[in-house]
């Protein structure tokens, strides 16, 4: 069972909705990736992914607050303040111990410029459980970079926190996010029929899971297909 203080369990709660959470590039680098100690950075291709930090604000509510952009998100479009309470919240998560919770900025490389935001969740230590969610600016859509930081989120819970099991889940209708889970070898388990309440209506979710066997044996065949 994870226990969390009553200000870790609001934090979550925030971030994991901003993020869809009910209740993840060919060449990765972690720095510091430990349980319980602070995520320096995930690097991909083309996307640093790293720990949110105040200065990032702008461009978190530059989609946070685009209706297009939480069309099949549980929340409405942010206003500032929320925007705030979202940001600060997620730092919060960072002086986790141990650390469970990642609340990660996706930014551009090459032009250092935030995308967007994933976010990790160990869900269930005992059963080595864990969760992946992510948001994209709309401009951004369509490029492969939602794909290539859910591959970063994948190795990271298995290959350097040692999970068993990883979860998502997304609204039946939103049909790129369930085609970038099945990208990243996911498989989905089941349809729940409107089990959220979500803007004035019910709706129905979709359960995406892998583990780690799964995982392991999708690496190994891109590896072997490489010339």
């Amino acid at each position: 069972m994870v226990l969390m203080t009553l200000e870790q369990s609001q934090s979550f709660l925030a971030v994991a909705q901003h993020l869809h959470f009910t209740p993840v590039a060919d060449a990765l680098y972690i720095s510091q990736p430990a349980m319980g100690t602070q995520l320096t950075s995930l690097q991909t291709e083309r996307l640093l992914i790293r720990d949110l930090i105040e200065s990032d604000w702008e461009a978190v509510h530059s989609y946070a607050s685009d209706p297009q952009v939480t069309h099949y998100m549980p929340w409405e479009p942010h206003s500032c303040e929320q925007t705030t309470n979202f940001i600060q919240k997620a730092l919060a998560m960072q002086q986790e111990q141990p650390r469970q919770n990642f609340e990660l900025a996706v930014v551009l490389k090459a032009q250092e410029q935030l995308i967007g935001v994933c976010g990790f969740r160990v869900s269930d230590l005992y059963n080595q459980q864990g969760w992946i969610g992510y948001c994209f600016n709309r401009h951004f859509w369509g490029q492969g970079y939602a794909t290539e930081a859910a591959i970063a989120l994948l190795a990271l819970g298995f290959g350097q926190l040692s999970l068993h099991r990883i979860i998502a889940t997304c609204d039946p209708a939103n049909v790129a996010s369930m085609r970038v889970l099945e990208k990243i070898g996911m498989y989905c388990e089941g349809h729940l029929r409107e089990n959220k309440w979500v803007k004035g209506k019910w709706r129905d979710t979709l359960l995406y899971a892998i583990v780690e066997s799964e995982w392991k044996l999708k690496a190994k065949q891109k590896n072997n297909s490489k010339p």
